[in-house]
């Protein structure tokens, strides 16, 4: 029967999962597979299994429940293993790579940081910034079919916008980089230009977020930030 894999951890973690169940229709029974100084956290896949809110939120519950009391290398959802012995065939072999992991992850935690700017404000700092920008912006203004300068306006005002945003998005990482073990930055998006994840010690979590509230305070409204976590390392495995 196939076994759907939710962490890896040392032997030796507490395991506490009285109370929680898994992925399925009914809720599957949780169990572990042990082998040598490793750990995986498994229970019986169901057939047909779907990226549902109910097994969403069970995989994420497992995971919280595990990364609250030690060292956790979080499956993405909807990993899969043939049986529970091919579960522990993988912990054998890559035996080595899982322990270099977990010992990086040992007392850490992860932490996203995402950051968007309000538009009307980024475009106002440019026209007031950009000689160019604000005599193309007269020259459409005077001249609404003036189809040349509209288009070199959106290319300069796009072109800005991304310098800008990606100049600051560099300025917030530097600024919280320092509170962190790793950091890795992710793809920009249409709503946000800043999504990093900090891999942060346990113990520093709070000052962590004293810094991301701190940063946030000093760029002022126009700016809006969302921390999320503790999470899943998943950005540092």
């Amino acid at each position: 029967m196939s076994s759907y894999v939710y962490a890896i951890t040392p032997a030796d973690h507490p395991l506490e999962l009285d109370g929680l169940s898994g992925v399925g229709p009914d809720g599957s029974e949780l169990r572990v597979v042990t082998e040598q100084d490793l750990a995986a956290v498994v229970s019986t896949a169901p057939e047909g299994l779907r990226a549902k809110r109910r097994d969403l939120v069970a995989h994420d519950a497992v995971l919280q429940t595990l990364m609250s009391a030690g060292a956790v290398l979080p499956m993405q959802f909807g990993l899969v293993g043939p049986d529970d012995s091919s579960v522990g065939e993988a912990l054998r072999e890559n035996r080595t790579a899982y322990l270099e992991r977990l010992d990086e992850l040992d007392g850490r935690l992860e932490y996203n940081v995402k950051v968007s700017r309000d538009e009307d404000d980024l475009l106002r700092e440019i026209i007031a910034n950009d000689q160019e920008v604000q005599r193309l912006n007269e020259t459409t203004r005077r001249d609404p079919a003036a189809h040349d300068a509209k288009v070199r306006l959106g290319e300069l005002l796009s072109h800005q916008a991304r310098v800008r945003q990606e100049r600051t998005a560099a300025d917030v990482v530097d600024a919280l980089a320092g509170g962190a073990v790793k950091v890795s930055v992710s793809q920009p998006t249409a709503k946000h230009f800043l999504s990093a994840s900090f891999l942060v010690e346990r113990d520093r979590a709070a000052a962590f977020s004293q810094a991301v509230h701190e940063d946030a305070e000093r760029r002022g409204e126009a700016y809006s930030y969302h921390l999320h976590g503790p999470l899943p390392a998943y950005s540092f495995v």
